[in-house]
């Protein structure tokens, strides 16, 4: 990929201002590729019961051939200033909205996989601006949204090692650099264990985590079992049913490169990989904007980043003496939307032992920021209000 701002691996740690500007001809050789697709055959009337529908596919690959305008949505990230910087030898690419409000709190969010930063893009306007919006300006944030080593424009130069234990302290690292003394930290999927990592960690400056997900799950304790609701029971058979066609998460823990050789070459490959979770294995289709979900599908095409961030799920599998120990301790809000696996209180209090906010939606998915901005926003300014020095 070539941008404005063409080296990747930066030397120093020095801030370097970004702009996206993608050439014209891997554009065409997109169209070519779109235009070209051998497609697979289907069994008559799966639907999405052996993965994607090929229905769905083809018609989300029609419109991005045809309907989908990338420069229309490049301009609109470059609106939002952007940087790179080196931390710990791994380019790191991230957006830094600065509130007008001269006060505002400093709140780094974190996407997950298969996201990208495009997950927040519909909360930088409510959180940063909120006079604008018709909210509190005592609510206001200054905004780091950074692109995860190994994902879309942070690039894919990585080396071995980057789990969630090494991002927590690159973010450190990162809020110290911008000049942030005291911040919070959101996270969502992959975001929501770095941001729980780094409430385990406590690195100076953070006053409190929010998360959509707390991965905590039972224990093998009898007595963890004994007397859950049925609503709780409920969650759990969710959950199983999840992990039973979560087939990303067993092949990206074992054999991301195999994967890579053919996300690599076939935009419709990577779009249906990514199209899978975000639909929700089909329990939700089309929940999320369709142009918000392809631009989150370029960044990982046009910086051929499916191998790389695929690589995280590998990292996590393995270096587990890397993470720190122990239960989180630092205040911890939590967000449960309707369409998402949901948390489970009890399991995620015995993990995270100050949980002084949980909240409960019945819409929403597993990206809320993208489909849910209206609920989370104000979410988001509820459970970071008691932090803030007024």
């Amino acid at each position: 990929m070539t941008t404005s701002n063409p080296a990747l691996n930066h030397a120093d740690t020095e801030i370097h201002p970004f702009r996206i500007a993608i050439p014209q001809a891997n554009l065409d050789d997109l169209q070519y590729r779109l235009e070209n697709t051998r497609w697979p055959d289907a069994v008559n009337g799966a639907g999405w019961n052996y993965g994607v529908s090929l229905s769905y596919v083809k018609d989300l690959a029609q419109y991005w051939k045809n309907g989908y305008d990338w420069r229309k949505h490049e301009d609109r990230l470059n609106k939002f200033p952007q940087f790179t910087t080196t931390i710990d030898g791994a380019n790191i690419h991230f957006m830094h909205v600065r509130s007008p409000e001269p006060d505002a709190m400093p709140l780094i969010l974190t996407h997950g996989w298969p996201s990208s930063i495009v997950e927040f893009i519909d909360l930088i306007g409510p959180l940063t601006d909120p006079r604008k919006y018709g909210g509190n300006p005592e609510d206001a944030f200054h905004l780091v949204i950074p692109s995860i080593p190994g994902f879309g424009l942070s690039g894919s130069a990585i080396t071995p090692g980057w789990n969630v234990a090494r991002i927590a302290k690159a973010w450190a690292e990162l809020m110290k650099r911008l000049g942030y003394e005291q911040y919070g930290a959101h996270g969502s999927d992959c975001g929501a264990l770095v941001s729980r990592e780094m409430g385990i960690r406590k690195p100076d400056g953070l006053l409190a985590i929010h998360v959509l997900q707390l991965f905590s799950f039972p224990s093998g304790d009898p007595a963890e079992m004994e007397n859950l609701t049925e609503e709780d029971q409920a969650r759990l058979q969710f959950l199983s049913k999840f992990f039973e066609r979560a087939g990303f998460n067993a092949i990206q823990q074992s054999r991301p490169q195999t994967l890579a050789y053919g996300l690599a070459d076939s935009p419709a490959g990577q779009l249906a990989w990514i199209a899978d979770l975000f639909n929700g294995f089909g329990d939700h289709v089309d929940f999320i904007d369709r142009d918000a979900l392809l631009t989150n599908v370029m960044l990982y095409w046009l910086t051929n980043t499916a191998e790389s961030s695929a690589r995280l799920y590998y990292e996590n599998a393995r270096q587990h003496d890397q993470n720190a120990q122990g239960p989180n301790p630092t205040p911890t809000g939590v967000s449960v939307f309707g369409n998402d696996f949901k948390s489970i209180r009890r399991f995620a209090e015995r993990d995270n032992t100050n949980i002084v906010h949980w909240k409960e939606y019945e819409r929403g998915t597993h990206f809320a920021a993208m489909d849910e901005p209206e609920l989370l926003a104000p979410d988001l300014q509820t459970f970071f209000r008691r932090f803030r020095s007024y």
